[in-house]
């Protein structure tokens, strides 16, 4: 198997990744998207770029293939940049599959109620408490909060994700939001827990 040399460069909303892969036939050249991979193959030659370092939209993800190097233009589910192309980054809100994005009928639009994400979480926790008085509280807390998320992401439309996505890496995983029409006008701001205050790294 021939591995392939490649480079990319990022913007807020996308990166450009380019496979040099010279003389490729864009009959025998195929490319699959996931949420977090990439895997490009032509005959013999494979690339493989797993996990991307955050969340894209398959279906918005798109490649040409010219004369010296295969140009691929992955949609980055948030605006932010990588830094780099794959690692393993914290991305607690993917789910085990993706779903496609929910069909909406042109002027139709999201429910706009906030969600009191604290409340919503201490439910959880609270009824998910071990019955065993040796089992650890904070393991299945955990592991059914997570559970509630990736399932709360898979099943939503691809503004929800987006606006869940930005809010929270922008957030520092502080703020949680389902209204892309609020998340999308600018920045998401640090909002620490309640008697605390956020400091940068060596403050």
């Amino acid at each position: 198997m021939t591995t392939l040399r490649h480079e990319f460069y990022e913007t807020d909303d996308k990166l450009v990744l380019s496979i040099f892969d010279r003389g490729a036939d864009p009959a025998q050249v195929s490319i699959t998207f996931e949420p977090r991979s990439l895997v490009y193959e032509n005959g013999d030659k494979k690339l493989v770029l797993s996990p991307l370092k955050g969340q894209i939209i398959p279906t918005q993800s798109t490649h040409v293939v010219g004369k010296v190097k295969v140009e691929v233009k992955l949609a980055k589910a948030a605006h932010s940049r990588w830094g780099g192309l794959v690692g393993d980054a914290p991305d607690p809100l993917v789910a085990s599959s993706y779903v496609p994005p929910h069909e909406t009928k042109p002027g139709s639009s999201l429910p706009q109620a906030r969600t009191n994400w604290d409340k919503l979480t201490t439910t959880i926790l609270e009824s998910e408490k071990p019955k065993s008085s040796t089992e650890d509280p904070n393991v299945n807390g955990d592991n059914t909060l997570n559970e509630f998320f990736q399932n709360l992401y898979g099943n939503a439309d691809e503004d929800t994700r987006r606006a869940m996505m930005k809010s929270f890496q922008e957030s520092g995983g502080t703020a949680l939001s389902t209204n892309w029409s609020e998340v999308g006008k600018g920045p998401v701001p640090i909002k620490p827990p309640q008697g605390s205050e956020a400091r940068k790294w060596g403050e």
